[in-house]
């Protein structure tokens, strides 16, 4: 190879080298990924009727579910699953709270939520929140939550999301746990989150 060609390349390589060090130097590869799309601001009222905004979801990993109290089979079944994943989070438990949202405000005032909430099936550590038609489209906005009436009259019904949105202490999300998952999965899910293995 003839000496003015090597020198060119030996001369591009250092070229790359100088460029890669300037990026890791100035943080261009080391910036943190943009702020999550899901999860924010709500303002809404507990199961108890006292109001409650976001900060509700700081200082504790949160499992937090949109549904209706009315519904049939899908959301009982999911909080089902999510108290028996908390049972065998064992010591862990303790730092976790699940979080149900209605998108039924029409029906599910607060007084419904807490009679829904404290059946023997579902979890003991559960936040039931409710609030107007605007406070809900607010919250399931913030969480890209779908929903919407579906039927006329008294039983109508809800069709809605059925993922569960884990966040972390901060509030900040984490994952989405898919419908369905066996209890054993959810926990091992929020295990490896709260030990930081995603």
């Amino acid at each position: 190879m003839p000496r003015h060609r090597l020198l060119a390349i030996l001369a591009g390589l250092l070229a790359v080298l100088l460029a890669g060090g300037l990026i890791l130097r100035t943080g261009v590869l080391d910036k943190a990924p943009p702020p999550s799309l899901v999860g924010g601001p709500f303002q809404l009222v507990d199961q108890n009727g006292r109001p409650t905004t976001e900060a509700a979801l700081k200082g504790q990993w949160n499992a937090v579910f949109f549904g209706f109290t009315y519904c049939p089979d899908v959301c009982p079944g999911t909080l089902q699953a999510l108290a028996a994943a908390s049972d065998q989070l064992g010591p862990k438990a303790k730092d976790l709270k699940i979080v149900f949202i209605s998108v039924d405000p029409g029906r599910d005032k607060p007084e419904q939520l807490k009679a829904f909430l404290s059946g023997p099936t579902l979890p003991g550590n559960i936040l039931g929140l409710t609030g107007t038609p605007e406070q809900t489209a607010a919250a399931a906005k913030a969480y890209r939550v779908y929903y919407k009436a579906v039927g006329d009259g008294p039983d109508y019904s809800v069709d809605h999301s059925t993922a569960v949105y884990l966040m972390d202490p901060k509030g900040r999300f984490v994952k989405v746990i898919p419908y369905n998952l066996p209890p054993d999965e959810i926990a091992r899910q929020i295990r490896d989150a709260m030990a930081g293995r995603g």
